[in-house]
């Protein structure tokens, strides 16, 4: 109900302005109130809703990506291609999987008792075959001492001073921890999250005592023996057609003219030459334009990130094309649809359809070349855009900027440009899933780390982060590569000794 003074007024032309004046406060405080309903029930969806961003319709199977990576530690793994799609029916249960056949094998034979050789018969029981099974064995980790023997040779004709046998070069001189050591500390902090007070408590267990002050400094140290191979890997990213880059926080305790609530930020990118992927990990204290700007100085190519306006002046720089993520617009009408009343059908569906269809197309052409994906785009893909534009221009002016529909179509429509432009080449990606695919292991352990204690250790975090997962990216067990590389590093003197020690180029390292 509308209220209005008593007694009214007797000008008609004030009693009409008081009257629109009423109309437009009613308004605004429905609106209020539908934007307040939003908020609850959206608030209520990400404390008791599930987390993965399947559409609520059960009726409509829908393409889920992941959420955004700070909360991509609680999400459960997806597929490869990031899609939940609507569950299958029970399986019957097949073969198990075979074990990896280049794990060794130890044989162990198995045959009748002396007393079950004899037959009923009398006669003797003869192996006419055998029968074999295969069971997973873990042996515990093994801790042993290397001592270093050096022989000391002296010449009893003379006086010459004594010489005594080389000692094989070490990463860390006059250190206890040989490669072995360092390349298991290095995997369980940045490739299992396991914090340094855990790794210290477990040799305890097996009565060495290491303290975590000691393991930290070990950990700094490799980072600056290995700093020449990451700049090798940039030189590899800034050669790439496409870079994807993001970025997420970090807390860092201690840190000169700053508080320890102070928010910092590490940055990835990703990238690298065909079969040679690169995985690069930044620790800043800002998050503003200047940090790419720095990252990526030199690069020509396109570069994949959501809408943050920090990435505006890198996108500026004359050769650089930035395109869009519909993973992103995508995420936001899944928003809206949480909002609508359940069970109802409503323009984000609409949305939410035409997009998914696009998505289709692309599981069409995973397996095509960049020719032939480039042509099912423009046949399937173009108009499924030409009709989501359509859509949008009739949508947007009927639509409150505010309330969570309205936030989608603006990020539509303020990113359109840089969405469409996949289009433009076989080779260029829909969404920006794969930097956080890659920044997803540095959030997993910050989950178990929550911080870290100075700059110095935040920036050594961000360099091997980036070896382990440029490791694992190209198919090297990270243990296995860290210690060939560790082993190796004293001797390089030369930028092809480094070259030789990146993942792609040493072959395929095992730790048997």
């Amino acid at each position: 109900m509308i209220s209005l003074p008593d007694p009214l007024p007797n000008d008609p032309d004030l009693l009409k302005q008081m009257l629109r004046d009423a109309v437009v406060d009613r308004q605004a405080d429905q609106n209020t109130i539908a934007q307040l309903q939003e908020q609850v029930s959206l608030l209520r969806q990400r404390l008791f809703g599930r987390k993965s961003e399947q559409s609520t319709d059960p009726n409509s199977p829908q393409l889920g990506m992941f959420n955004e990576a700070e909360n991509l530690a609680e999400a459960s793994p997806t597929a490869e291609d990031e899609e939940i799609v609507a569950p299958e029916p029970a399986k019957k249960r097949g073969k198990r999987k075979p074990l990896p056949a280049e794990l060794p094998r130890v044989e162990v034979m198995h045959e009748l008792p002396e007393h079950e050789l004899t037959c009923d018969c009398g006669c003797r029981k003869q192996a006419i075959g055998e029968e074999t099974s295969e069971q997973l064995e873990i042996i515990p980790m093994q801790i042993r001492v290397i001592r270093h023997i050096r022989k000391v040779y002296a010449c009893k004709g003379c006086e010459t001073a004594p010489v005594t046998a080389d000692r094989p070069a070490q990463l860390i001189e006059k250190s206890m921890a040989s490669p072995s050591v360092l390349a298991m500390l290095l995997t369980t902090k940045y490739a299992d999250g396991l914090p340094l007070h855990r790794f210290e408590k477990v040799l305890q267990r097996h009565g060495v005592s290491i303290p975590r002050n000691a393991l930290a400094r070990w950990v700094i140290q490799c980072s600056d023996h290995l700093q020449p191979l990451v700049n090798l890997m940039r030189d590899r990213l800034l050669d790439s057609s496409v870079i994807h880059c993001d970025e997420t926080r970090l807390k860092v305790l201690n840190e000169a003219g700053r508080d320890p609530t102070s928010q910092s930020w590490m940055w990835v990118q990703t990238g690298g030459p065909p079969g040679h992927p690169v995985i690069l990990f930044d620790y800043t204290t800002s998050r503003a334009q200047e940090v790419p700007l720095r990252l990526l100085a030199g690069y020509q190519g396109y570069l994949m990130t959501d809408d943050y306006a920090g990435y505006n002046g890198i996108a500026a720089v004359e050769g650089v094309e930035r395109l869009g993520c519909w993973a992103h617009a995508r995420r936001k009408f899944i928003e809206a649809q949480k909002a609508q009343p359940r069970g109802k059908t409503g323009r984000a569906d609409m949305a939410l359809n035409l997009i998914n269809k696009l998505y289709g197309v692309e599981r069409e052409g995973k397996h095509a070349d960049d020719s032939m994906r480039r042509q099912i785009r423009q046949q399937k893909s173009e108009p499924i855009l030409q009709q989501l534009k359509s859509w949008l221009d009739k949508t947007q002016p009927h639509i409150t900027p505010q309330s969570a529909l309205g936030k989608a179509i603006s990020y539509l429509s303020n990113n359109w440009s840089r969405l469409i432009r996949y289009l433009e080449g076989g080779h260029l990606p829909i969404d920006n899933n794969p930097a956080e695919r890659a920044i997803r292991p540095f959030v997993i352990g910050r989950k178990n780390w929550l911080f870290s204690d100075t700059s110095k250790g935040a920036r050594a975090s961000a360099l091997l982060y980036s070896l382990i997962e440029t490791a694992k990216a190209n198919g090297q067990e990270p243990y296995a590569w860290l210690r060939h590389v560790l082993e190796h590093l004293p001797l390089a003197t030369t930028t092809a000794d480094y070259e030789a020690l990146l993942p792609w180029n040493c072959g395929q390292v095992n730790s048997y």
